[in-house]
């Protein structure tokens, strides 16, 4: 693994204080659950981002560290009101919500997200909240009615009115197969053009793990289909291989080229960059372009 892929673990004390705070409740962060590279720092700054529904996802995604192959757990219901504690005790000013992917519940669950912000609320007024959802589509085999449902999932999310509304794409149209199995390239385009569409004030965000095997071209055709649909902002990091029974990592993209594909972005349009080789979709979420 190159030199610029390897980051200090971070003082034990400042690790130690979050992960109580969070095992102690029993929630769970993304931070831990797909191993981030820059959890040291981020909990050393003491921040996290909460993984909602459970450590379980119901997708089987090829790159993705998250548990899945197995029924997830039931709702805790007692979950949102547990984030909200955290956020108090880690005097958070800003929050990105994520979770995994819950096919199983009737809303796949939009609704979840909405009494999370509501408790988090509830004790942090001040408290600016991002989310990064699934896709929302499952449910039905009719293709039209699954449309409906994610439109409404989506809108019942839009309607608590986030600071910002996440959804990765991944990778690029031709290795969604591979990378993102059970997810659609065209229907991830569309949750971003749903946001907008519902409320143009939101602004929107998307990312990207390269190393997959894209081409510079793909990636700059993703830009631009992203830009197409509103897309505001924009996270492009370096895929890792989380364990052998993982994808592999075909290419580990130079600090130099990323700092490249920021620069493409921002030409495009993107209001946010946020572009190197660690960079991963909530990381320094909530601090203004530099």
């Amino acid at each position: 693994m190159p030199d610029w892929l390897r980051r200090p673990i971070g003082k034990a004390s400042e690790i130690s204080t979050v992960q109580q705070i969070i095992k102690q409740r029993q929630i769970h962060t993304i931070c831990e659950e797909g191993r981030c590279p820059n959890r040291g720092e981020c909990y050393a700054r003491g921040t996290a981002s909460f993984l909602l529904m459970g450590p379980t996802c119901t997708r089987s995604c090829a790159f993705c560290q998250v548990d899945k192959g197995h029924a997830p757990m039931p709702l805790d219901p007692e979950e949102p009101q547990k984030v909200a504690e955290a956020v108090s005790l880690l005097g958070l000013r800003y929050v990105v919500l994520t979770s995994v992917a819950r096919d199983d519940l009737p809303d796949q669950g939009a609704g979840w997200f909405v009494q999370t912000m509501t408790a988090i609320r509830h004790q942090n007024p001040a408290t600016q909240i991002e989310v990064l959802t699934a896709d929302f589509w499952g449910g039905t085999s009719d293709a039209e009615h699954q449309a409906n449902s994610q439109q409404q999932r989506i809108a019942t999310v839009v309607a608590a009115q986030p600071t910002c509304y996440n959804h990765n794409i991944e990778t690029v149209r031709r290795l969604q197969g591979v990378v993102r199995r059970g997810a659609k390239y065209e229907r991830s385009l569309r949750v971003l053009e749903l946001v907008k569409q519902i409320d143009p004030a939101i602004p929107t965000k998307s990312g990207l793990m390269l190393g997959h095997g894209e081409t510079e071209a793909e990636v700059i055709e993703t830009l631009q289909d992203l830009r197409s649909v509103g897309c505001d902002r924009l996270t492009l990091g370096q895929y890792m291989r989380p364990s052998l029974a993982h994808l592999p990592v075909q290419k580990y993209w130079t600090p130099a080229e990323f700092e490249q594909f920021g620069q493409v972005a921002r030409q495009m349009g993107f209001s946010q960059v946020r572009s190197g080789p660690l960079v991963r979709s909530s990381y320094h979420a909530g601090e203004a372009e530099s």
